[in-house]
């Protein structure tokens, strides 16, 4: 049986470090009610459009247009070489005035219009709409009809909030990645690999390993002015449950030290080691564990830390700059070196 996602009200800067820390998804409620854009949504479609349209660059962007079968489920077609919508270039104001147009309509396209940077098409917005918990992190707007976005992960922490209309988010933890039954990673809706398990209703006998995991769902609704803290890698689906829907979004590595990423360095592992011989690869499973993972503690902690020389702390006033060191080693190698 699904449990609900834990929640609070809103936190301060402060608070917010102890949330990240523990890597747990949390509901904050409220924690943008004070935004000019959630009182303009409160007012209805026309009125966030016109409240949006004072910001507009005019750029063009990419929407999502579904036939009224599909009810908002953006996803494959028959198969994994088609989808199920259509994919058009527009401007936002455009994609924006057909979202409210066929409101009006019964039997109209749905229109969905995501992942639009916030500073790139809509300059000014941030200063109205701040984020206090973040001191970095370009926020996206996410503009549709009811939807239903297919259970997929984010390799970086993410802050969604509910702008307008209502969400509902359903959660699995990374650590089933193993009985989700991912899709291709190469033939996406909008990026992401999504779980064919978890994006749709059961089918007897299809998804075997997934079943007994399916009522064990972490699970929120969200209203406006309510946001979401999602850690890296937990699964999620996303519906807009209201006919118009808005969320505002806030993708960043809160953990990064430079600018490399964990997926980057499971992309390379991949190609070096997946199809290495069962043997082998468990010989290099077992020094990821010692080396990354270190579930027994430092891979030298039989020395002094004074000691542990290239692999002393990353990032050190007191030491030499180990990320640097590291990070240049491994350039010389991806380039052919010895």
């Amino acid at each position: 049986m699904s449990q609900p996602i834990p929640e609070r009200g809103a936190v301060s800067p402060e608070e917010f470090r102890d949330v990240l820390v523990a890597c747990r998804p949390l509901v904050l409620r409220g924690q943008v009610r004070q935004w000019p854009a959630v009182r303009a949504g409160c007012e209805g479609a026309a009125a966030f459009r016109d409240y949006l349209l004072g910001f507009d660059r005019g750029l063009s962007m990419e929407a999502f247009f579904g036939p009224p079968a599909i009810r908002g489920k953006y996803y494959y077609g028959g198969d994994f070489s088609a989808f199920n919508f259509e994919r058009k270039q527009m401007r936002f104001a455009a994609a924006l005035e057909a979202v409210v147009e066929n409101l009006k309509h019964d039997g109209a396209p749905s229109v969905y219009a995501g992942s639009v940077p916030v500073e790139d098409y809509l300059p000014g917005f941030t200063v109205e709409n701040a984020m206090p918990l973040l001191s970095g992190g370009q926020p996206r707007i996410w503009v549709g009809h009811a939807s239903n976005v297919s259970s997929h992960y984010d390799a970086m922490e993410n802050i969604a909030c509910v702008t307008a209309g209502r969400r509902r988010f359903t959660l699995y933890p990374p650590g089933l990645i193993g009985k989700m039954y991912v899709g291709p990673i190469d033939r996406t809706m909008a990026g992401q690999p999504v779980s064919l398990a978890a994006s749709g209703a059961p089918v007897p006998g299809h998804y075997p390993d997934f079943e007994p995991y399916r009522d064990h769902a972490l699970v929120a609704e969200l209203e406006p002015g309510d946001a979401l803290f999602l850690p890296k890698l937990w699964w999620h689906q996303v519906e807009g449950l209201a006919p118009f829907n808005v969320l505002v979004n806030y993708w960043w590595d809160a953990f990064r030290i430079g600018p490399d990423a964990p997926y980057t360095a499971m992309l390379l592992a991949m190609i070096t080691i997946a199809e290495r011989p069962p043997e082998e690869r468990a010989a290099w499973r077992a020094w990821f564990e010692h080396y990354v993972f270190r579930g027994e503690g430092h891979p030298l902690r039989h020395l002094k830390p004074e000691e542990h020389g290239l692999l002393g702390p990353l990032k050190s006033n007191a030491q030499p700059d180990n990320y640097g060191r590291l990070r240049a080693y491994i350039m010389h190698l991806l380039r052919g070196g010895a």
